[in-house]
């Protein structure tokens, strides 16, 4: 008994194309060396910076609310793939993939609101401090400008 012998794609194709790309790139880096400025600042060594005077260290601290917001960006991001990968399929899911997704979203919406109570949403001050502050230093001021009353 003889098997029907295997379809094979050709490979020319594949060579053509990697042989092009190698071509394309190696013309690339030598008409960019032919071509590019050449200078020797005394920042042109210096990491990330390509001849521009650094001014202070580039290690800075995050807070740590930041990587928080990160996170909840990310939960949500994905809540909305799966919201849209549910009204994709709505037809085939009927009433039981409805009820799935609205337990999904109350759960989604419980814990939104938790980290909300929380203050875990709350990365700057608080606005009522804000105005107190600022009509204190209102009060506090001298009256150089005339007042209309």
């Amino acid at each position: 008994m003889e098997t029907a012998p295997a379809h094979t794609a050709p490979i020319w194709p594949f060579v053509a194309y990697t042989a092009i790309v190698l071509l394309l790139v190696a013309t690339l880096i030598t008409v960019s060396h032919i071509l590019g400025q050449r200078h020797h600042e005394r920042a042109t060594g210096e990491a990330y910076e390509s001849g521009i005077l650094s001014t202070h260290s580039a290690r800075l601290r995050f807070p740590s609310q930041f990587y928080l917001i990160a996170m909840l960006f990310v939960v949500f991001d994905i809540e909305t793939v799966f919201i849209i990968s549910w009204s994709i399929a709505f037809d085939a899911l009927g009433w039981q993939g409805f009820a799935a997704i609205s337990i999904f979203i109350g759960i989604l919406l419980v814990v939104l609101i938790y980290e909300w109570r929380n203050g875990a949403l709350n990365f700057g001050p608080d606005g009522k401090k804000i105005i107190e502050a600022y009509r204190k230093k209102l009060r506090h001021s001298s009256p150089s400008a005339p007042t209309n009353t």
